[in-house]
């Protein structure tokens, strides 16, 4: 604890002062009582009392003094609160292999069900986003306290083709960045002296409060390389939490008409379906072309060491809920000052009242 006006402290020095004018008084008193005939007539008088009760009064009067004394001198304390601008940028891959089904019903459903139990179970207030990615990534919420608006969005998500792992990086990059003004957008070089085989010492890195969490069935196809975003990630103290999800022996890919998106009728060299969107048609039992990439769990663990997050595997629905649990809900506390003046004001009266309450009641005559 500090405090702001320590000059304001000096007036402690009436403390000593008033003691010395107490027991002044105190003997002063005592000069008087003899001057009377007969001391047992007075002590006759006089309330019977012990000796600390007839101290008690001026001691608790002092303390309290002392603590008005204190609270004028505006004292503050350090406290750890949990920052306000927090920021957690869920990005879920909804590419076509998210439909297999060798975790049922399949993939993607159960990822919608982990990541809506998670939005659910976060505090009030904290800041969420949602990016989407396939072929390219798209920001689908922008990071908002609204938890219907997150899971609205959730729920509507559709599948397109291919994996781009470091363009939804960079997207959720650059959501955080436009509201933590820490945070440089994506393609910002941040290297020292602009020299791109430059690396920031580890000592200056400060992490922000802001986490990315990424989960993903597959490896990267499209857009720049995991690792390459990572790096950004990396030097704008951003976490990227990965999470690697399905089983090494999928099965059939099962949509339902919900998760269908709008590229259904595209090669593998076609268009883009949006992922809030697109049309089911007939096909809410229909598969796609099976043809999946084996996940490329090296590169996810990269990027989680390479920013200092961490890599989770789920090959199961309990353990992709289990994964969700364990991350992070409150990322950085953070010392703030806080002005106690109160908490002196309310003990100092407090004290100073029950001395006068005490002195009234123990000092009259019966």
């Amino acid at each position: 604890m500090s405090v702001l006006w320590p000059w304001v402290l000096l007036l402690w020095l009436l403390v000593p002062l008033l003691i010395g004018v107490y027991v002044w008084m105190l003997r002063r008193r005592r000069k008087f009582a003899v001057r009377f005939s007969s001391l047992s007539l007075i002590r006759e008088a006089m309330p019977k009392r012990a000796r600390w009760r007839q101290h008690l009064p001026f001691a608790l009067f002092l303390l309290g003094l002392m603590g008005v004394i204190t609270a004028v001198s505006r004292p503050v304390a350090e406290i750890e609160v949990p920052l306000s601008r927090t920021t957690i940028i869920l990005a879920l891959d909804v590419s076509r292999s998210m439909c297999a089904t060798d975790v049922a019903p399949n993939r993607l459903t159960v990822a919608q069900e982990a990541m809506l139990s998670f939005i659910n179970n976060e505090a009030e207030g904290t800041r969420m986003g949602l990016v989407a990615f396939a072929g390219f990534a798209e920001l689908v919420v922008p990071p908002t306290n609204d938890k219907e608006q997150l899971i609205e969005a959730v729920q509507n998500f559709t599948t397109s083709l291919g994996t781009a792992i470091g363009s939804a990086t960079l997207k959720a990059i650059d959501a955080i960045a436009e509201v933590n003004e820490a945070v440089a957008p994506s393609g910002v070089n941040l290297r020292l002296g602009g020299d791109e085989t430059a690396v920031l010492p580890p000592d200056t890195v400060l992490y922000q409060p802001d986490i990315i969490v990424l989960l993903t069935d597959g490896a990267n196809s499209r857009g720049p390389h995991p690792l390459d975003a990572a790096q950004q990630a990396a030097d704008r103290g951003v976490r990227v939490y990965t999470i690697g999800f399905g089983t090494t022996n999928p099965t059939e890919m099962t949509c339902t008409r919900e998760q269908l998106g709008g590229d259904i009728f595209n090669d593998f060299g076609g268009g883009f379906g949006r992922f809030g969107g697109g049309f089911g048609g007939g096909f809410g039992g229909g598969g796609a072309p099976r043809r999946f990439l084996v996940l490329d769990e090296p590169t996810l663990q990269g990027v989680a060491e390479m920013t200092g997050g961490e890599y989770y595997r789920a090959e199961s629905a309990e353990q992709l809920f289990e994964v969700f649990k364990e991350l992070p809900t409150q990322i950085v506390l953070q010392k703030e000052r806080t002005e106690i003046s109160f908490i002196f004001v309310a003990l100092g009266g407090l004290l100073m009242a029950v001395a006068v309450i005490l002195s009234l009641k123990w000092n009259r005559f019966p």
